[in-house]
C-alpha cells in the first residue's frame, strides 16, 4: 500500500527494486507539481516572480510537453500528438511556456494529467518489452539512444528542478510553502 504525505503525495518506497523506486520518485515529483498548482485560478497560474516570465501554468504545459516528448516521441517513436503537432516551434521555441497564458486552469491541468496518464501507460509497455534497459526508438542528435532508466532519471530531474520554481511561484501567489 502506498503511503501518502500531508499533501496527498505518494511517498517513494524506502526499500524496493530499482524500477519501483524510480517510478515512486517520479510519481512523487508529479504529485508535487500538481499540489503546487492546485486550487488556483487563471490569475494565480499566470503569476511571475522577479525578472522571470515563468508561471505555474507554463510549468504545467512545459511538463506536459516533456512527458510526451520523452515517453511518447523519444521512447516509443510516436509522431507528435495534439497540441504539439500543430506548433510552429521555429516561430516560438518557448511556445509551451508562452501559450499557457491563453489556457484555462482546467485546460492546463487536463493537458498535463492526460500526458502523465499516457506516460505511465507507455512506461509500463516499455517495461514489459525490455525493462529499464529498453532503448528509446528515437535516437539523440549524436545517434545514441537512451534507455528507459536514463529517461526516467532525466524526467525526475526535470520535475525536481521545476518544482523548485513552482515552490517560489506558489509562495508568491498565496504564501503556500512546503517541500
Amino acid at each position: 500500500m502506498t503511503e501518502l504525505d500531508d499533501q496527498r503525495r505518494p511517498e517513494p518506497p524506502l526499500s524496493a527494486d530499482e524500477t519501483v523506486t524510480l517510478l515512486g520518485f517520479l510519481d512523487y515529483q508529479r504529485a508535487t507539481l500538481e499540489w503546487k498548482c492546485s486550487g488556483l485560478d487563471a490569475a494565480g497560474l499566470r503569476v511571475t516572480v522577479g525578472a522571470s516570465t515563468m508561471t505555474l501554468g507554463g510549468l504545467l504545459k512545459h511538463l506536459a510537453f516533456a512527458e510526451d516528448w520523452w515517453f511518447s516521441r523519444g521512447l516509443h517513436g510516436h509522431a507528435p500528438a495534439p497540441p504539439w503537432n500543430t506548433v510552429d516551434w521555429a516561430g516560438d521555441n518557448d511556445w509551451d511556456w508562452n501559450s499557457a497564458a491563453d489556457d484555462t486552469p482546467e485546460q492546463l491541468l487536463s493537458l498535463w494529467r492526460d500526458a502523465v496518464a499516457r506516460s505511465r501507460s507507455l512506461t509500463a509497455e516499455a517495461l514489459a518489452q525490455g525493462g529499464l534497459d529498453h532503448l528509446a526508438r528515437r535516437p539523440q542528435p549524436d545517434g545514441g539512444a537512451p534507455g528507459l532508466r536514463w529517461i526516467l532519471c532525466h524526467v525526475i530531474t526535470e520535475y525536481a528542478r521545476h518544482n523548485g520554481h513552482a515552490d517560489l511561484l506558489r509562495e508568491s501567489v498565496d504564501g503556500l510553502t512546503g517541500v
